[in-house]
This record gives C-alpha cells, structure tokens and sequence, in this order.
C-alpha cells in the first residue's frame, strides 16, 4: 500500500465495513453453535477461525489486485448449519467443509466456475436457499412473546433502519438491542472477561451423509450466494475482478482453516457495497485501502474471539435469535426472488423450496440436499425435452 493511497474515508468504510458484515452475521454462528452443543472453546476456534480467514483473503486480494475486494464467512452457509450442524456433529462437519472447498477450489483453477453456474437452474438453487433460511429466518418473530419489548424494539429499529439507512440496518439494529439489554440488565455481561482466542484442531470424519448433506450445499450455496453477488458488487462499481484467482485464493483459504471450525471464506456483499463506492474515497484506484484495512480488522477480531463468544452467551438468546434472522432479511429476499424470477422453471422451483423448507430428513440426508434431487427431478421431468416425454408434450401441444 502507498502511503499516497491512505485516506481517512477509506480506513472508516474498511471499519465500517467489518461492523456492518459481522453485527448479524455473528449471530447465526453462535446460533448454529448452540443448537448443536458445541464447547466454548470449540465455538472460539470457529470464530478465530473464519476471523482469520477473512481477514487474510480480504487483505492478500486488495493488495494484490489494488480493488476493494472484501472477503467474509458464508453467511447462508452459516444458516445451513443451524439446521444440519447438531445433527451430523462437528466432526463430521470439518470433514465436509474440506470437501466444499476442494470442491471450489478445483471449480476456480479450472475455470469452470462460470460454466457451472451458466447450467445450473437459476431458480433451483435460490429456491434452496430461501428454503433453507425460511425456518430460520423465522425465529425472529417466533421469540417476541419470550421478550417482546425487547424484539419489537429491535424489530422497529431495523425497520427505520432500512428506511433511513438500509447499508446499516442489522448493525443498527444490534446497538439498539444491545443498549436494551444493558439499561434492563437482562444479560450477564458482568461475567464477561477479556480472553483471547485459542486455536482448536478438529479431527475429520468422513461421511456421505455429511457430504452430501453439507458439502456439497455448502459449496453451492457458497459459490452462487457470495461469489457471485460479490463479484458483481465489484464490477457494478467499475472494477474487473478476476474470478479465477478470487475464488481460487478464497476456497484455499477455506480449506487451511477448515480444520479449526471454518465453515467457507468468500467475497463479501454487504462489506463490498460499502467499500466500493465513493463514500471510500473519491478515486476508485484508491478504495482498495479500504479493503485492507478491513482485513487487518478481521485478523484484531480473530484474536479476541474468546472475548466475542463470552459476549454473544451473555446476551437474551431472542436478541441473538432476532439479530440472526433479521440478518438474512437480505439473503431471503434474493432466494425468493430468484425463485419466481424465471417463470419457466417456477414449478420445479418451488418444490425445491417447499422440500428445503420442510426440514425433511431421508436415509439420513437433510433437507438442503434432498431439495436439489427432488427439485431437479421436477426441472427434467418437467423441462427437459426427451424421449417419450416430449413426443407426448409435442403431440398434446399440436406440434
């Protein structure tokens, strides 16, 4: 970085940057963390982990590449986990997480990248996600009647938010909850203590039902849901992100600290829609300060995320389970949107959603998988031109 390149605006959106893209965020690990039992030092080494990740690939390629590309964790791979996390263990997990990345690792090397995507069915694999979301996006709302001045506050703050300041909301969202909190003195905050974060190796197991149930979802919802979109932020800005070494340095980085706890690092959205504009700095050429300083952030993070994980338990689990949900307002509304998008292939669509959504569980395979199988079947079934099947349509149809 050149010292002529440093400018204060940069350094506050790379701050800012991070806040906005960790306030709710956050919030869906130590959910998923919950649910499914995992130990404190266990959840510490997951946030160190994916901290660190991020903060390494956001700086590494801002450097490099002289552009504000802010990395991050999965954000609905995160979600995911909350509903396949408790039931296929840690263990497991890590072992998937290695097979996601290989996955896109070997995906960003090759090139095949935007062949994969250009195939895939648009609507299936928003479908999916907005399914996967759905139950948990829901929660929001299931925990005002444990506390509901608190979530209605909160409630209202994001809303205001969104409409005064929509970059802004979740984070302005979690201050109000967290002042609600501290002036009602329903936390254990008293109890929290400066702690640093220490690493913790996981073991791998390896499993098909992980694979497939987490894997490979993982992987899809990863490269569909953040690297595009992220990449898009980029070149709506102006800039010409290289795919190829984005993604291939992002699933790299993914598969060093996958044993650790990190589910996937990958370009960021909501970070880049702050970095990238003139808010950063009035030269484009110059917005990449941003985006190192934002990594170098992410890494301060890492290393007090034994603090993070106190902090987070000492909190009401409805301002926790609020601030994840309203954290996915986002990802939701571009799943449902991709969803009935294209009215060619709706159908097969929502019975990927409806199956994602159900949270149905066969030979031991979750929801998320079972939705692309029983989902595709429909888009074949019911697009695909073949066999006996398109001479019945043809001749139904007089043509």
């Amino acid at each position: 970085m050149h010292i002529k390149d440093f400018s204060l605006s940069a350094v506050i959106a790379g701050f800012l940057a991070v806040f906005v893209g960790f306030a709710g965020p956050v919030a869906i690990v130590f959910q998923a963390a919950k649910l499914a039992g995992l130990p404190a030092d266990v959840t510490s080494s997951w946030i160190w982990a994916i901290s660190m990740g991020s903060g390494i690939a956001g700086l590494l390629l801002s450097w490099r590449l002289k552009m504000p590309v802010m990395a991050a964790w999965s954000t609905p791979g995160a979600a995911l986990l909350v509903v396949s996390l408790p039931v296929v263990g840690i263990h497991q997990a890590v072992g998937a997480y290695i097979v996601a990345a290989l996955l896109v690792l070997a995906l960003g090397l090759s090139g095949a990248f935007k062949m994969l995507l250009a195939h895939l069915p648009k609507g299936m694999v928003a479908a999916m996600l907005a399914g996967v979301l759905f139950n948990f996006g829901v929660q929001a709302f299931v925990s005002i009647p444990g506390r509901p001045a608190l979530v209605l506050s909160v409630l209202l703050a994001f809303l205001l938010a969104k409409r005064l300041a929509p970059r802004y909301a979740t984070a302005l969202a979690m201050l109000v909850g967290a002042v609600f909190v501290q002036a009602s003195g329903d936390n254990h905050l008293g109890a929290v203590a400066l702690s640093y974060a220490t690493p913790v190796l996981i073991a791998p197991e390896w499993s098909w039902h992980a694979v497939l149930s987490v894997g490979f979802p993982l992987a899809l919802v990863t490269l569909s849901g953040q690297h595009v979109p992220g990449l898009a932020v980029l070149q709506a800005s102006g800039y010409q992100p290289p795919a190829r070494p984005i993604v291939a340095l992002t699933a790299f980085i993914s598969l060093l600290f996958a044993p650790f706890g990190a589910h996937a690092v990958n370009p960021s959205v909501i970070a880049a829609s702050i970095c990238t504009g003139g808010e950063a700095h009035a030269d484009p050429a110059k917005r990449y300060v941003a985006g190192i300083v934002a990594g170098l952030v992410y890494l301060v993070i890492a290393v007090f995320g034994g603090t993070l994980a106190q902090l987070m338990a000492a909190l009401p689990k409805e301002l926790v389970m609020t601030l994840a949900g309203l954290a996915l307002v986002g990802s939701i509304t571009s799943g449902l949107v991709g969803l009935v998008g294209n009215e060619e292939h709706r159908d097969a669509s929502v019975i990927t959603f409806l199956v994602a959504a159900s949270g149905m569980s066969l030979l031991g395979l979750g929801a998320a998988f079972w939705s692309l199988v029983l989902g595709g079947a429909a888009y074949l079934i019911l697009h695909q031109r073949w066999g006996v099947l398109a001479r019945f349509s043809a001749a139904r149809n007089g043509v």
